[in-house]
């Protein structure tokens, strides 16, 4: 014999089910944040590095600069004046100090700081809230 089929009924009411809704969505809004914490705090650490490698590019460079003018000035200046010893070097300087900067100047314009995970997430989520109602 066929038996026939029971429907089963989810005795709960309109209120329990907003109540539960509200919790979700509380739970939701809440592991959002935790998202944005999270994927912030690996963008700041990104940039915090490249700021520290654009520190350190124009320490060395100051630091090149010096030592090497002295040294190389007095090397050069047994071949040409003094004077034009002296511009050589600074301008072979600056352009490897010029090439490290704009390097990490270059790295922190392509970063996005936005926290696009988090945005693309609580924008399914606003989704699914509607859904849920609706």
């Amino acid at each position: 014999m066929i038996q026939p089929q029971r429907v089963v009924k989810d005795e709960r009411s309109l209120g329990d089910l907003f109540s539960e809704l509200m919790g979700e969505t509380s739970a939701l809004i809440r592991h959002e944040v935790a998202l944005a914490q999270v994927e912030m705090t690996d963008k700041a650490a990104k940039a915090g590095r490249n700021v520290g490698f654009l520190l350190v590019g124009g320490a060395v460079g100051y630091a090149a600069l010096l030592l090497l003018l002295t040294a190389i000035v007095a090397l050069i200046s047994y071949l040409l004046p003094v004077w034009a010893s002296a511009l050589i070097v600074a301008i072979v300087i600056g352009i490897g100090s010029y090439v490290l900067i704009s390097s990490a100047l270059a790295k922190l314009r392509s970063m996005e700081l936005a926290p696009r995970e988090t945005v693309r997430s609580v924008k399914e989520d606003a989704k699914w809230l509607k859904d849920q109602v609706i």
